[in-house]
C-alpha cells in the first residue's frame, strides 16, 4: 500500500510559494494534519510505517527537485541541457500534472541565491535515518540532471561535493555513484567504437579497478545490487513514482557485472 504523503507535499509546495520556506514548513504541518487523519482511517496497525515512511516520501521528493535546482544554478545559469533533464526525471517518475507543477515549484526554488541548502540537506539525512541505500538513490538522480551535458562544471562539483558532506558521503562514494551516472549515460555508438572504455566504465560502474580479485568483484556487485534493490528501497521509504529510477541503477549494474563476467570468463 502507498505511505500516505501527497498532503504535506501539497500544503509544503503552496507555503513554499507563498511564503518560502517557512511557509512551506507551516504548510507540510497542515498537510501532515490531513494525512494523519487518512492514516487513522486506515487503522492504527499501520499507523507507524505509514508515518514514517511517508515523512521520508516527502522528504526525499522535496529535496530532489530544489537540490536540483540548485545544481543547476551553481554554475551562474541554468542549460537548456539542465531543464531538460530535470523534466526527464520527472517523466520516468511519471508524475501527474500536480505532482509535475510542485516539483517544477521546488525547482525554481533550489535557484534562490538564498536557497538554505544546508538546512534542507540536514532535515533530510535526520528523516532517512542516514539509511545508505536511500541517500545514494538521492546522490545519483543530482548527477544524473548534473552530468546532462557530460560534464560537470567546477562550480556544480563543488556544490555537489557539499551536498555529500552534508549526507556524510565520501568522495570514493562519491567518485563511484559519478561512475554509475555516466555509465548510464554512455551511448550505444561509443560504446560499439570503444569496447576498452565500455570496459572501464563497467569496472567504474561496480566501483572496483581492473585488478580486483573475482571475490571480491562478486562481493562489491552483491553489495551495489543489494543497495539498489527497487523493493527495498521503496520499503525505506523511497517514493514510488521513483522505482523506475532504481529500476534502471539496477539494470545499469547487472550489464556492467555481466560484462566483466564475460571479459574474465566467470560464470
Amino acid at each position: 500500500m502507498k505511505s500516505i504523503w501527497w498532503g504535506k507535499l501539497a500544503g509544503g509546495t503552496l507555503g513554499l510559494v507563498a511564503g518560502g520556506w517557512l511557509g512551506a514548513l507551516i504548510g507540510v504541518v497542515l498537510g501532515h494534519q490531513l494525512d494523519e487523519g487518512i492514516v487513522r482511517e486506515l487503522g492504527e496497525d499501520e499507523d507507524e510505517t505509514l508515518a514514517d515512511n511517508s515523512r521520508i516520501q516527502l522528504e526525499f521528493f522535496t529535496t530532489t527537485f530544489s537540490v536540483m535546482g540548485h545544481l543547476a544554478k551553481a554554475d551562474g545559469r541554468v542549460s537548456e541541457d539542465e531543464i531538460a533533464a530535470a523534466r526527464g526525471v520527472m517523466r520516468r517518475m511519471k508524475l501527474t500534472s500536480e505532482q509535475t507543477t510542485a516539483a517544477i515549484r521546488l525547482f525554481t526554488e533550489g535557484k534562490r541565491a538564498d536557497f538554505p541548502l544546508s538546512s534542507v540537506l540536514q532535515s533530510f539525512r535526520a528523516c532517512v535515518k542516514g539509511r545508505r541505500d536511500v541517500l545514494h538513490t538521492f546522490v545519483e538522480i543530482q548527477l544524473q540532471a548534473a552530468l546532462a551535458d557530460g560534464n560537470l562544471h567546477p562550480d556544480t562539483r563543488r556544490v555537489l561535493w557539499q551536498v555529500c558532506s552534508e549526507l556524510d558521503i565520501s568522495r570514493l562514494e562519491l567518485a563511484q555513484l559519478e561512475a554509475i551516472a555516466r555509465a548510464q549515460g554512455y551511448r550505444a555508438s561509443q560504446i560499439r567504437s570503444a569496447p576498452t572504455d565500455r570496459l572501464a566504465h563497467a569496472y567504474g560502474v561496480l566501483g572496483v579497478d581492473r585488478t580486483v580479485s573475482d571475490e571480491d568483484l562478486k562481493k562489491a556487485y552483491r553489495r551495489l545490487m543489494s543497495q539498489h534493490h527497487p523493493d527495498k528501497l521503496v520499503s525505506r521509504g523511497l517514493p514510488q513514482e521513483m522505482v523506475d529510477l532504481a529500476r534502471d541503477k539496477a539494470r545499469e549494474i547487472n550489464t556492467a557485472y555481466d560484462l566483466i563476467k564475460e571479459t574474465r570468463g566467470l560464470h
